[in-house]
């Protein structure tokens, strides 16, 4: 029987596990396959207090997890695939096991969405990015493409004229889902060019961006459009597809918190007592590593609460 099982262990879980287990809360951490989440895929983070030089993302979870390790957590690399109410709390079940735990907190995170095609995978980390707020500062003087036809596209491109000389725009349609005023303000923008009817076809360079494939879907015509970086913005999925039916979701698959509705309530407490949530697989809006800590010692500092009431 666990004080609480945490599952994910990106900066919201490892976090919340090194807040839970120095409170001396026996605390598990069930890591899924890619322990350490989206930040293993970051080569370089400059954007995390505390470090001046900067950190690349899969040093700075390392150093997260020894950190958790040193106070007593249990890490297992096992995948949830679902949780179960019982008369001590819950049973978290993995594909080979499962733990009893008198709390839970869903640290699971979420994926950004790829096209699927080979050299975005080939170049990840190499001018392919996910998020510009992360990675926009390395692209200062070059030229970039934004991939996209919604809010988030609009918002990126324009924060990445602060830093390139030229963003262009790819949409695979005429119409854009973005609201007008962001459209509007993406159009007013001189840095910004758009490129509307396109097909990716793939993102060119050897060993970094060079440029960008496309084919228009009206001629066929295909060319290359230079670019030193590709940035995704076509939207994120939370890593919550297990607890369909047994939390509340909201209808893009966010795990719903209570927020301070009222003084004294839980702020990270789901819609089941006892289950409380952190990090990008409840925020869908931030999505910064800084903000997924900050939530994760909210959500063990509730955890802790909720088990001294009890």
């Amino acid at each position: 029987m666990y004080d609480v099982v945490i599952i994910g262990s990106g900066p919201a879980g490892y976090t919340a596990a090194l807040y839970t287990s120095r409170a001396f809360l026996k605390t598990l951490i069930l890591s899924g396959m890619q322990p350490g989440g989206q930040l293993t895929t970051t080569t370089e983070v400059e954007n995390y207090p505390g470090f001046p030089k900067g950190i690349t993302g899969p040093q700075l979870m390392i150093d997260m997890q020894a950190q958790v390790v040193r106070f007593g957590t249990e890490i297992k690399q096992e995948r949830v695939k679902k949780i179960e109410k019982n008369n001590s709390g819950f049973v978290v079940s993995t594909e080979g096991a499962t733990y009893e735990a008198k709390t839970v907190i869903v640290a699971t995170g979420a994926e950004a969405m790829y096209l699927g095609i080979d050299s975005e995978k080939k170049l990840a980390g190499k001018g392919v990015s996910a998020c510009a707020t992360c990675d926009g500062f390395f692209y200062r003087g070059k030229e970039v493409v934004v991939v996209g036809g919604g809010d988030t596209a609009m918002e990126e491109a324009n924060f990445l004229t602060t830093f390139a000389t030229k963003v262009t725009i790819i949409h695979r349609r005429e119409e854009f889902r973005a609201s007008p005023i962001m459209l509007e303000r993406a159009h007013k923008n001189p840095k910004i060019s758009f490129l509307v009817n396109k097909t990716i076809l793939e993102v060119v360079g050897d060993t970094a961006v060079s440029g960008v494939k496309i084919k228009d879907n009206a001629s066929g015509k295909e060319e290359v459009v230079p670019a030193q970086g590709f940035f995704l913005a076509i939207g994120h999925k939370p890593s919550t597809d297990f607890l369909q039916g047994f939390l509340p979701l909201d209808k893009k698959g966010y795990v719903v918190v209570h927020g301070l509705q009222r003084p004294g309530d839980y702020h990270t407490a789901t819609g089941v007592p006892g289950i409380f949530a952190a990090g990008d697989c409840v925020d869908y809006q931030y999505r910064q590593a800084v903000v997924a800590a900050g939530m994760g010692c909210m959500a063990a500092l509730d955890v802790q609460k909720y088990l001294e009431t009890r």
